[in-house]
């Protein structure tokens, strides 16, 4: 099994990509941290693990609240004795995300609390566990729009997205000598219930699948299985990268 002794902390592990990777990264051996604002679909994420024999601890939280993460991380290891990866997935996607001059502060302010320091004050505390384990790997999703302009607009969700990725290479240099690997994913769009939400308008969905060249949005598995690579010791030599996972969309010119 490819993470075999390994401890994970998973943050959005109630849905969507999280709750994939809760499946896949247990069934692979690992051990599984997971935390999530909504504390009924965490609570099934860790039914769905236990009754496939793997280990699992759920420490209910909000990223965007620094106390949640330090005692999440806490009780991790407090009950695993370690961490080895951290899987920063958690993130939000507001209705009213737009452009600049549209999208309210309020707005922007929620976003960056979310996906952007939520991934920071993951690294804040799990960086500590992570070097106390000898190393490990650090996971974080961005998004191709943080690669490429886009004509519909998201602002507030691209900045955050964009500030993932530089955290993620200044991560890579300042901690690769001491055993710690941080790379990025970078999903196209990922056919989640979010995802299903927004584009439940056939034209808006159409226009967005016109441009991936492989014809389909992403699977959550697409880019877990992405991350498995990451988390385990198969990528051993790579740090600082920024993985894009996204059918092609960001190389596609018209």
């Amino acid at each position: 099994m490819r993470l075999e002794g390994k401890v994970v902390f998973i943050t959005g592990a109630g849905s969507g990509m999280g709750r994939v990777a809760c499946r896949i990264f247990a069934r692979e051996g690992a051990r599984l941290v997971a935390t999530d604002i909504a504390q009924g679909p965490l609570g099934e994420a860790v039914r769905e693990v236990e009754s496939a024999g793997g280990k699992i601890v759920a420490v209910p939280g909000d990223v965007a609240e620094p106390a949640d993460v330090e005692r999440a991380v806490k009780e991790g290891v407090r009950a695993f004795g370690r961490l080895d990866v951290l899987y920063n997935n958690a993130g939000i996607f507001p209705d009213d995300d737009g452009s600049v001059v549209d999208t309210p502060l309020s707005t922007l302010d929620w976003t960056l609390d979310v996906n952007l320091k939520g991934v920071f004050y993951c690294c804040k505390y799990g960086v500590p566990a992570l070097l106390a384990a000898g190393g490990g790997s650090i996971v974080n999703i961005a998004s191709f729009v943080a690669l490429v302009g886009c004509t519909v607009p998201q602002d507030a969700y691209t900045t955050s997205k964009g500030g993932v990725i530089a955290l993620t290479r200044s991560l890579a240099v300042q901690y690769g000598k001491q055993g710690i690997r941080a790379n990025a994913i970078c999903p196209g769009p990922i056919e989640t219930p979010l995802l299903r939400q927004i584009l439940s308008d056939p034209a808006k969905r159409a226009l967005r699948l016109n441009r991936i060249p492989l014809g389909r949005f992403g699977k959550p598995e697409d880019v877990v299985h992405a991350a498995l690579f990451l988390a385990s010791d198969e990528s051993a030599w790579m740090t600082g990268t920024t993985f894009v996972v996204d059918g092609g969309i960001t190389v596609n010119y018209f």
